[in-house]
């Protein structure tokens, strides 16, 4: 006996997610684990506190395709203190990262480095006789950018926040869960997958 198997195409794309959570103990580690538990990999990852008190605001970015992203999304909502998931991957959007880059430099590497932070538009925000604290804000490939400008004069040492993400215009209407479940079931049951 044989068994056909038609191998469907998938195109894999970076997601962004808002999930707003409520803002107790334990949160953090029931999504993380549900990602973990769903053998996806999370690129980014920030939380901060919303303009609702007791509500904080994930912003989860998440390399898989359509089907993968609607099955995040249906499981998200399955979570107790999950309270709203909005995909905003297709929604026109700004999107900011943060990075502090600490560069070596001394004497001319010193007047270079600053040129280079005038012309990415970031700022020192701490100096010391061997090094420069730079400050930066953007786009992932503007900090990606000057992140390689600055190689040769030798990064010591850097953090970046992750992406942080809004959906522009009007606020995003807002779905109940229910409605989020009769959207998932009205383009196909995703709920009752597993990786």
């Amino acid at each position: 006996m044989f068994l056909w198997v038609s191998w469907v195409e998938r195109h894999y794309m970076v997601h962004t997610f808002s999930v707003y959570v409520d803002d107790k103990p334990g949160v953090l580690n029931r999504v993380a684990s549900l990602f973990r538990r769903r053998a996806f990999n999370i690129e980014s990852l920030t939380v901060g506190h919303t303009e609702t008190k007791g509500i904080s605001r994930m912003t989860l970015v998440v390399d898989t395709d359509e089907y993968g992203a609607r099955r995040l999304e249906a499981h998200l909502y399955k979570l107790v203190p999950v309270r709203r998931v909005e995909d905003i991957t297709t929604h026109p959007s700004i999107a900011r990262d943060l990075a502090l880059i600490k560069v070596s430099a001394t004497g001319d590497a010193r007047t270079h480095v600053m040129q280079l932070v005038d012309v990415y538009r970031a700022r020192i925000v701490d100096v010391s006789p061997e090094s420069l604290v730079i400050e930066t804000t953007g786009t992932e490939d503007k900090i990606d950018s000057l992140l390689e400008v600055l190689r040769p004069y030798g990064v010591v040492e850097m953090v970046r926040t992750g992406r942080v993400a809004m959906a522009r215009g009007a606020v995003p209407a807002r779905r109940a869960p229910r409605a989020a479940a009769r959207a998932t079931e009205a383009r196909g049951d995703v709920s009752s997958c597993s990786v």
